[in-house]
């Protein structure tokens, strides 16, 4: 199984909304995801409210059957129409993907 973990922090306004907006919205549009992307097993996002120097806004746990599953999830057309609005969204995002 592979894991994927985004961590995103936010501009404080962008794309005509104010942060705390942009989240709620990124969060809603990657949680549709669900059930839609063949291999994915599972996919959740959270908002941090820890509000520390150090934490980002936001952080999304997935899980894939294999690499591949993940790759095919990053070209996935319906993956792939969130990303503008995401990048439009952050100021700064991390990666991590690791199999268990």
């Amino acid at each position: 199984m592979i894991k994927h973990i985004v961590l995103w922090r936010l501009k404080e306004f962008a794309v005509g909304r104010d942060q705390a907006a942009n989240a709620a919205l990124i969060k809603e549009k990657l949680e549709q995801l669900n059930g839609r992307i063949p291999g994915m097993l599972r996919l959740e996002v959270g908002s941090d409210f820890s509000a520390s120097e150090e934490s980002s806004h936001l952080a999304l746990y997935s899980e894939f059957e294999t690499r591949a599953a993940l790759d095919a999830y990053l070209l996935h057309p319906e993956h792939k129409a969130v990303m503008p609005f995401i990048a439009e969204a952050r100021r700064e995002r991390r990666v991590a993907d690791y199999e268990v």
